[in-house]
């Protein structure tokens, strides 16, 4: 963890334990992080502005569902990509990030990524093992659809077909997340 996140967790402990100065520090911190994150996504600084806005109420008003032990930074994040794809249906922009890069997620290390990376790999665990070995081979791994098939003792029709529904499953168990 970096020094920042370590700051960060101390900062979050003593204001869940009623530290005022704490929880407006934790604030002051979060808040340049979270403008760069909605920057570097919203052509608008105002929109962006509006969404640190919104993210730090967000964050004050659940506050007391944060489980303490688990990093915070991954649970801010995780609240701002929700502001932001708010913010995107309201605008009626439709962003789609294919399964197929989502192996570039896992090679990233910063703090952002390690909440898509938690997420990521939350969804994947919801699958039966030998469902989720072949969509890791195939999509995240590149290995062919013959190779991950012989791994998992499917016909190469058949992994292809289970590899379908398999994502036509993960779509639609996001879809409902997301609503």
């Amino acid at each position: 963890m970096e020094d920042i996140d370590l700051q960060i967790q101390s900062l979050i402990a003593l204001s869940l334990a009623g530290d005022g100065a704490a929880y407006a520090r934790l604030l002051a911190l979060l808040a340049p992080r979270l403008r760069a994150y909605f920057s570097r996504r919203l052509p608008d600084p105002a929109d962006a502005e509006d969404l640190v806005q919104e993210t730090l109420i967000a964050i004050h008003t659940k506050r007391a569902t944060y489980d303490s032990r688990l990093a915070f930074a991954p649970w801010v994040y995780g609240i701002a990509r929700y502001k932001l794809i708010d913010h995107f249906r309201r605008r009626g922009v439709r962003r789609h990030v294919p399964l197929e890069a989502a192996g570039v997620l896992l090679a990233v290390s910063d703090t952002e990524a390690g909440a898509t990376r938690a997420d990521l790999h939350r969804l994947l665990a919801k699958l039966p093992a030998r469902q989720r070995g072949l969509l890791e081979d195939v999509r995240l791994r590149g290995l062919t659809i013959a190779e991950a098939a012989a791994r998992y003792g499917y016909t190469e029709g058949a992994a292809k077909v289970a590899l379908h529904r398999t994502m036509k499953s993960l779509s639609a168990s996001v879809a409902i997340d997301e609503d």
